[in-house]
């Protein structure tokens, strides 16, 4: 089978590129390294270093995906707070990225797109554990542009009859996870922290609670929707674990002094229903985010 991974040099992509890989098929990575790393690639994927948000490069996408089985979009500039910081950034880099995807995917016959979403479309419902039909409300760029991501891949659906499934992740965590810097998140930033002998920084009162899921789970859930039979329509399906942990909680299981500091915009708690993604795909998260982190500090 022939693939396509955007940004497939970075968290998510990387993972399910390697097990793309390791299953015997042939994989093409679009990532122009802004944020994904070269330390991630895997020497036996073709890489093509181009920006999927410069419409320009339509016609080089167009070649790249011809005679392709399934596009994996994972490509995204991640993260709510930054997304508040910059808006218009993350609009040419979120939203105009997964149309240029779409249109050029279209063009050569794509079958299917596995779209990656966000929880972050939620926002701070008080519906839980949050359903694929609960309320829209997001709190950040990031989240409205992930939700406009999988209005277009429905309506591609409408249209143009290519197969378009979205992946609600929630809070990923695990191998290759960036453990610094802006794009961080808190598992890796607790981690570098511990690393650096520094005090884990708890934004709030720590109690938040997050649904953490393991990248190799979300990397299993995009493959069994490229593998479906079922008829993909622009269906969106949670990917979480099914349960969630405070952050207090990570901070204990990392261990060490910990200081709490102002805490910012964000959901007070997250958790996924999963039911739906269990149905259709026979899905269903294998670890457990705290056992994970006590293998993991020990190697």
């Amino acid at each position: 089978m022939k693939y396509v991974v955007t940004g497939g040099a970075g968290f998510i992509g990387s993972n399910l590129v390697d097990e793309l890989i390791a299953n015997g098929n042939e994989v093409h990575v679009i990532d122009n390294f802004s944020l994904g790393s070269q330390e991630n690639c895997n020497n036996k994927a073709k890489y093509h270093n181009y920006d999927i948000s410069d419409s320009k490069n339509i016609q080089k996408f167009i070649e790249i995906f011809k005679s392709v089985d399934t596009i994996f979009h994972c490509a995204a500039v991640a993260r709510v707070q930054p997304s508040i910081k910059d808006p218009i950034f993350y609009e040419k880099n979120n939203t105009m990225a997964t149309l240029n995807i779409l249109q050029s995917a279209v063009e050569v016959g794509v079958k299917k797109i596995v779209y990656s979403s966000s929880s972050s479309v939620y926002g701070d419902t008080t519906i839980l554990p949050a359903k694929e039909d609960a309320p829209i409300n997001p709190l950040s760029p990031y989240g409205a542009q992930k939700y406009y991501g999988e209005i277009l891949c429905k309506t591609f659906s409408s249209i143009y009859d290519v197969e378009t499934v979205s992946l609600r992740y929630f809070n990923v965590y695990g191998e290759k996870q960036s453990i610094d810097g802006a794009y961080a998140l808190v598992i890796g930033i607790f981690i570098y922290q511990k690393l650096n002998n520094h005090p884990l920084t708890i934004r709030g009162d720590g109690n938040q609670k997050r649904d953490f899921t393991y990248v190799g789970d979300v990397v299993r859930a995009n493959i069994l929707a490229a593998h479906s039979k079922h008829k993909f329509k622009g269906l969106a399906m949670n990917i979480g674990n099914g349960d969630n942990k405070s952050i207090n909680d990570i901070a204990s299981a990392i261990g060490g002094e910990t200081t709490f500091v102002k805490n910012v915009i964000e959901p007070k708690e997250t958790l996924a229903d999963i039911q739906l993604a269990k149905e259709i795909l026979g899905w269903e998260p294998k670890t457990n985010v705290i056992e994970w982190i006590k293998k993991s500090l020990k190697t």
